[in-house]
């Protein structure tokens, strides 16, 4: 049975070290979602990967999925950028805009959810990842909008703490 995983996780704003990826944290933080990416192809059949197109998690999350699929043995992966609307990403930095056009470019699929960028598309983007997964890795450090709806859908979730790296989760039956 092929398996499905949607990715979320806070704006940079919310991490210690913002937007500096060459920070050790960060570093750990990418580390430990490609562990358990890895973890979730190999031990759960895990092969669609489901993505926002917001910057920080989602950026990183998405490219951390392209580097697997071009590793052998991980071919197979397909990654789906879910944006909230057109036009979402207009006042971003411009490398944060080549990151998200190179992973559109690069993507199996690619889906928009409403005609404008306002909180109610947004909402629909999240309940859409959820809807269509069957595990959620979060960089979270609380039960936050996703997390709680998966958790009511009754969803394997993994969390991964946003200072610390440390995961958690009940998807593998013990400590992740």
């Amino acid at each position: 049975m092929r398996r499905s995983c949607a990715v979320t996780g806070p704006k940079p704003t919310r991490f210690k070290f913002g937007y500096k990826e060459d920070y050790s944290l960060c570093k750990k933080i990418k580390k430990a979602m490609q562990e358990q990416f890895k973890r979730l192809y190999n031990e759960k059949g895990v092969r669609r990967f489901y993505i926002g197109g917001s910057i920080g998690v989602h950026i990183w999350a998405g490219e951390l999925i392209l580097q697997m699929k071009a590793q052998p043995g991980y071919e197979d992966i397909e990654l789906v950028v879910v944006l909230p609307a057109p036009g979402h990403s207009a006042r971003w930095d411009v490398r944060s805009r080549k990151r998200l056009e190179q992973l559109l470019k690069n993507c199996t699929e690619q889906l928009t959810i409403g005609s404008q960028p306002n909180p109610e598309n947004y909402a629909k983007q999240n309940r859409y990842l959820v809807d269509h997964a069957d595990f959620l890795v979060a960089v979270s450090d609380g039960e936050g909008e996703m997390v709680g709806y998966a958790r009511k859908k009754k969803m394997g979730i993994l969390r991964i703490h946003p200072d610390t790296a440390a995961v958690d989760g009940d998807v593998w039956g013990d400590r992740a």
